[in-house]
C-alpha cells in the first residue's frame, strides 16, 4: 500500500509539471475546459480519486501516456500541407478582365479580328482604355451670333474616339486639341444666308449663295439635327473614307493629335442643336 501511495504521490509531481506542455496551451491547471464538447477532464488536485489501490501502477501510468496521446495533433498530410502553399485569397482578388465587345462591320473591316488575334497568340492583350488630355475650347461666337467650339465639345469627342479605338484594338491618342481655323470653315458654313442648310456645305471648293470667298481649313466633316463630339466621333468610324483618314488603323499614334472643331446653328434659321463639325489626324 505504501508503495503505491509513493507511486501516486510521484505521479501527481509529473502531471502537474508536464500536462500543460502536452498539445498546446489550455485551460489553467485548476480551470475547467469548456471549449471541448466531451466530458470535463477531473482536476488534478482529485487525482488520487483516479488512483484506486486495486489499479497497478503500470496501468495509471498506461492510461495517462494514452491521453498524453488523445491530445497530440496527427500532423497534416503531404496534399493538405501543399494546400497551404496556395495563395487561394488572391487568387480569388485578381481583376477579371473586361470582356471585349463583339467585333461588327467597320471593325471587322478596320481588322479588329486580326488584331486580337496576333495579340492573344502572343500572349499578349489589346491596348485598352487610355487617358488623354486636350486643350479646352474657347467657346467662341461668330460675327452673326453662330456659337463655336466648346470644351464639353472637344472632351465628349476625345472619349468616344478613344472608346472606340479600344473596342477595336487600338492604341489611343493622347492628346486632342481646339483647332480655330477648321471652326471658321464650319462659321463660313454656317453663315450663308441660304434657308437650305447644304448650301456651302462641303471640303475647299464649295461655294457660298452669296458668292463669300472659302476661308479656313479642310476636314473630315459631319453634321446634322441632334449631334455631339461623341456621335460624329461614332459616324466617322461607320464611314470607311473617313475612318482610314481620321482612325487610321494599323497605324502608331506616337506624336499624333486630332484636331477637332463644332459649330452649333446657323444663319437665318437654324437652331442651337444644327451642328457642324471637323475633324483631322495631324502631328503635335
Amino acid at each position: 500500500m505504501k508503495k503505491v501511495l509513493f507511486l501516486a504521490a510521484g505521479l501527481s509531481t509529473v502531471l502537474v509539471l508536464v500536462l500543460p506542455f502536452v498539445g498546446g496551451g489550455g485551460p489553467g491547471l485548476t480551470t475547467p475546459a469548456v471549449a471541448d464538447s466531451g466530458p470535463a477532464v477531473p482536476a488534478l488536485a482529485s487525482v488520487s480519486s483516479v488512483l484506486a489501490p486495486e489499479l497497478g501502477a503500470q496501468s495509471v501510468a498506461s492510461s495517462f501516456a494514452t491521453r498524453a496521446r488523445s491530445l497530440v495533433l496527427d500532423a497534416p498530410t503531404a496534399a493538405s500541407a501543399a494546400d497551404t502553399t496556395k495563395d487561394f485569397e488572391h487568387l480569388a482578388q485578381k481583376a477579371v478582365p473586361k470582356p471585349l465587345p463583339p467585333v461588327d462591320a467597320a471593325g471587322a473591316a478596320s481588322g479588329t479580328t486580326e488584331r486580337r488575334a496576333t495579340l492573344e497568340a502572343a500572349g499578349g492583350s489589346c491596348p485598352g482604355y487610355g487617358g488623354s488630355s486636350n486643350s479646352g475650347a474657347p467657346g467662341a461666337t461668330s460675327a452673326l451670333g453662330v456659337g463655336g467650339t466648346t470644351s464639353d465639345d472637344l472632351a465628349s469627342f476625345a472619349a468616344e474616339y478613344n472608346a472606340i479605338r479600344a473596342d477595336n484594338c487600338l492604341p489611343p491618342v493622347s492628346y486632342f486639341v481646339y483647332d480655330s481655323c477648321m471652326e471658321a470653315r464650319l462659321f463660313w458654313m454656317a453663315e450663308d444666308p441660304s434657308t437650305d442648310p447644304m448650301s456651302a456645305w462641303g471640303h475647299i471648293g464649295s461655294v457660298r449663295s452669296d458668292g463669300a470667298p472659302s476661308v479656313g481649313c479642310d476636314g473630315n466633316l459631319a453634321g446634322g439635327y441632334g449631334n455631339s463630339g461623341s456621335t460624329v466621333a461614332s459616324k466617322w468610324w461607320y464611314s470607311p473614307s473617313h475612318q482610314a483618314s481620321l482612325y487610321r488603323p494599323g497605324q502608331g499614334t506616337g506624336g499624333v493629335c486630332i484636331a477637332f472643331a463644332m459649330t452649333h446653328g446657323g444663319v437665318p434659321n437654324e437652331p442651337y442643336d444644327f451642328t457642324r463639325a471637323a475633324a483631322r489626324w495631324t502631328g503635335c
